[in-house]
């Protein structure tokens, strides 16, 4: 059925395109002018009316095109991590989610260019997101009130990747290029990308792109087990034999493996296409794009008998289809009408280390969302839409921990926006319907068969005032409900990848929660400031705990609800120091902290510690000078079976050369990364005991944009 309900929305969306095309066609004598090569870090997009982010009510982070080259990493979350308030999944150096204030998996979406990334990386923490950072221009980070614009699963926030595959303007000159290149020296690593519009003609704009990527195993900084868990492996190794146990696991080994993390290569490359008609009227456009992948990941590695050991690799593939219509109307009433719609087909494949296929996971889904950006009015200006998606998803061999299970949302939302002088009013609401269906087959006896249903309401209201000239002070307060997803509400059995027994609750409720926060910013002469604080109260708040039991030789994870609370603060500030000459120096930082507990249960589990990070920069147009040091503070405050994670300090320089100038089209990046070789593990890894972080990484990367 979602199939069918797929193509009949693919039809949909021809007959939408054209009809929205005719008004625009009025509008073509002249295509809209554009600089591809301007990026103002300033308006955030992803919320459909172009907003500063100075006159957001909530926190929003945006990476530029630039910034991204110089953080770049395989994975999307470590690629992020120098936001405040953002860490990462790190199930190894290629299935890197996005941590949002200690949040993640099913309460942070992910987005291609403002739609759902359509994959299963919320099913399970070692399947990497299939949206690609190499080909980004920008990336926005949203919470609060505009989050409700994409759904309940976005209550942590929205990480939106966007790029050009579908043009929304026609470049000025004959071919607008852009590419890409890098090397790292932890996983000897390969990469390489490219993207191309060009204008051809009657408004008409084509793209192409493409990328590729290769890395060997992951370099260390130390060993691969914690100390502990060495200690463990090494007493296993002088037990008697045990005529039961798995004969392939060598405990003694296990604890000396050092210097190199086994099964983490990489090798992945993508490919699209898109065209579009561009006019002073709005756009129209059609893409396709291919991801394909081959990652491993990391073990972990049995310690003591009875554990099992399982190193498979992750082969994916998935075929997308984007569609995008905009009208400018030019009404009093309605200014843009805007329809987005993405259908994707996703496979992948856990190899086992002797080729064999354990398990294949398979989606089909499609999401479209219609949005109707009001024109302003006085000082009141906002958008209403509606948001439909639905998946097809199934899990077949012999680790299968879902039956096969299909989900369908229906949203509808709204975010109203006044302004009068130094004040700013901002309110949004978000009705949802949801169903969850398993579907188990007759050789399934131990799933759910049936299905559920949710309702959803959330809403947020938020204001701003202007205290002085470049300093602003924000407040919003939201209640969000979310419904709980399959694999939460369906799980029950052996999963290989994350080498753990999931079990779902049939049982479980909305999740519910009320958000408080409070900004400040400031951006005058000489200093950059932003810092908030947020607390959450919530109800029937969703997690996984380890519960000691072992089954299928895998440590078992059962799903509950309980109260819980979460609050933390983000700070960053970027000062001026001097000007000699033609240099800028500046020194910049940020600190982030959450605080998570659950009633009854104690801290939640996989929060990140209290973090700092600053950089001394010494800038001109031709030559950046940076250095930073990071210091992640040890994380004491841990679940039941969780355990304590070291802090750790990272020491990284780099350089930016600029050959023709701030304005040219060529820049160089060399940098140092974790130089003094450092063990560290992020506390928000399902693995962090198992596989730390990269050692040291000597990183070139050339970046072109003509």
């Amino acid at each position: 059925m979602p199939r069918m309900i797929s193509l009949n929305w693919t039809a949909a969306t021809l007959t939408l395109a054209a009809a929205l095309a005719w008004p625009m066609a009025a509008h073509a004598e002249e295509g809209p002018q554009s600089d591809y090569h301007a990026d103002d870090e300033e308006i955030v997009v992803t919320a459909m009316r172009r907003t500063s982010r100075e006159d957001t009510i909530s926190g929003v982070a945006i990476v530029r095109a630039d910034e991204l080259a110089a953080n770049l990493r395989p994975g999307l979350g470590d690629s992020l991590t120098h936001t405040p308030g953002v860490s990462a999944t790190s199930f190894g150096p290629s299935a890197s989610r996005p941590v949002l204030r200690g949040l993640q998996g099913e309460r942070v979406r992910v987005l291609s260019n403002g739609i759902g990334s359509i994959d299963v990386s919320n099913t399970s923490v070692d399947h990497a997101p299939v949206v690609n950072p190499l080909l980004a221009q920008r990336i926005e980070v949203l919470r609060g009130p505009q989050s409700l614009l994409f759904g309940s699963s976005a209550s942590g926030g929205v990480v939106n990747v966007i790029d050009r595959r579908i043009p929304d303007a026609v470049p000025d000159e004959a071919i607008h290029f852009g590419a890409m290149g890098g090397y790292g020296s932890a996983a000897n690593e390969r990469m390489l990308a490219a993207s191309a519009e060009v204008p051809l003609g009657g408004n008409w704009v084509g793209h192409v792109d493409g990328s590729w990527l290769k890395t060997d195993d992951l370099r260390i900084g130390g060993h691969a087990l914690t100390p502990e868990l060495r200690a463990t492996a090494l007493a296993s190794s002088l037990l008697p034999p045990d005529p039961l146990a798995d004969p392939e696991i060598d405990f003694a080994a296990n604890a000396a493996i050092e210097g190199t993390l086994p099964n983490t290569a990489n090798r992945t490359w993508t490919a699209g296409v898109g065209l579009a008609f561009v006019t002073d009227g709005g756009n129209i456009g059609v893409a396709y794009s291919k991801y394909d992948s081959l990652y491993g990941v990391p073990v972990r590695f049995a310690t003591e008998p009875g554990q099992g050991q399982e190193a498979p690799r992750i082969k994916l593939r998935q075929d997308r289809i984007d569609a995008r219509a905009e009208v400018v109307t030019g009404g009093d009433l309605i200014e843009k009408l805007a329809f987005r719609y993405a259908f994707g087909d996703y496979v992948h494949n856990e190899i086992e280390p002797d080729g064999a296929i354990g398990t294949t996971f398979s989606s089909t889904g499609m999401e479209a969302r219609l949005e109707l950006v009001q024109a302003q009015r006085g000082g009141w200006k906002g958008v209403t839409g509606t948001q439909y998606m639905n998946r097809d998803f199934n899990v077949v061999g012999a680790e299968a921990f879902l039956p096969r299970n299909s989900s369908e949302q229906i949203g509808f939302f709204t975010l109203q926006q006044w302004e009068s002088g130094p004040l700013m009013l901002e309110g949004g609401a978000r009705f949802e319907r949801s169903r969850q269906v398993a579907k188990p087959d007759a050789s399934q006896p131990q799933f759910f068969a049936g299905e559920r249903r949710f309702d959803a309401f959330s809403a947020a209201f938020g204001a701003a005032y202007d205290m002085a000239p470049g300093w602003k002070v924000a407040a919003n307060l939201s209640r969000t409900s979310r419904a709980p997803s399959a694999e939460e509400l369906f799980a029950n059995g052996p999963h290989a990848g994350t080498s753990a027994f999931e079990v779902g609750d049939l049982d479980l409720k909305l999740e519910q929660a009320w958000t408080a926060e409070g900004i400040l910013r400031g951006n005058v002469e000489g200093l950059r400031f932003e810092a908030s604080i947020f607390h959450s109260r919530y109800n029937n708040f969703v997690y996984e705990e380890r519960t000691g039991a072992i089954e299928d030789g895998l440590p078992e994870f059962q799903v509950r609800q309980a109260n819980a609370r979460l609050y933390g603060f983000e700070a960053e500030a970027e000062v001026t120091l001097a000007k000699p000459g033609s240099w800028t120096i500046s020194a910049n930082g940020l600190v982030d902290y959450v605080h998570a507990e659950i009633d009854g249960a104690g801290p939640a589990p996989r929060i990140p510690p209290l973090r700092m990070l600053g950089g001394l920069k010494a800038a001109s147009p031709h030559l950046d000078l940076l250095v930073e040091v990071e210091h992640v503070f040890a994380q004491n405050r841990t679940a039941v079976f969780e355990t304590a994670t070291p802090g750790y300090t990272l020491f990284s320089l780099s350089a930016t050369w600029r050959p023709l100038g701030d304005d040219g089209p060529l820049s160089l990046i060399l940098s140092g990364n974790n130089l003094f070789d450092v063990d560290a593990r992020r506390h928000a890894s399902y693995l962090k005991d198992y596989a730390p972080l990269a050692g040291r990484d000597i990183r070139l990367t050339v970046r072109l944009d003509i």
